[in-house]
């Protein structure tokens, strides 16, 4: 997988599946339409500030809640490149990377990123480079099993290449 660039949007402790598509929406069936009520409850113009921002940074618990994958797949609607988070839900980092969605736990400390920040993400060297306030963090690397999910585009594309 090639490196992830973008612009970042901030968000807090224990986001949970629910903050991310809330309840009420998800009888809706129009994906796109869905995706339109991301993160609304925390933020009602996230779905628009996504077109400028492609990497989300987290703080701890990210994704905790129910396992729908609609919690994942407004994002990749969005255009959400990678969520970068201090803690994922275990169910919810397993849904980001056999989605296709690089999910990246990194210990992160308040004030090395800010709201817009462009940022360039190495998954293969595990290195996140803070370009606007020049700083580079350094996270776990994927077990390679992960790295091959992401770079087949999800689990399911996965699937279908060993197929062929």
């Amino acid at each position: 997988m090639g490196d992830i660039e973008g612009q970042i949007y901030i968000l807090g402790d224990d986001i949970n599946t629910d903050d991310i598509v809330p309840s009420y929406i998800l009888t809706e069936r129009d994906p796109n339409e869905m995706a339109k009520h991301t993160l609304e409850v925390i933020d009602p113009n996230f779905s628009q500030k996504s077109t400028m921002r492609s990497i989300i940074v987290g703080g701890s618990n990210f994704g905790t809640g129910s396992s729908r994958e609609e919690a994942v797949n407004v994002f990749k609607i969005l255009g959400i490149k990678a969520i970068v988070a201090k803690s994922f839900s275990r169910i919810y980092f397993r849904n980001l990377i056999n989605n296709g969605l690089a999910g990246i736990e990194c210990d992160w400390e308040e004030g090395t990123f800010s709201d817009g920040d462009k940022v360039q993400i190495s998954i293969d060297k595990g290195i996140i480079f803070n370009k606007t306030k020049d700083v580079k963090l350094k996270f776990k690397k994927l077990p390679q099993f992960l790295k091959e999910i992401l770079d087949s585009g999800g689990i399911l594309n996965q699937v279908k290449n060993k197929l062929k």
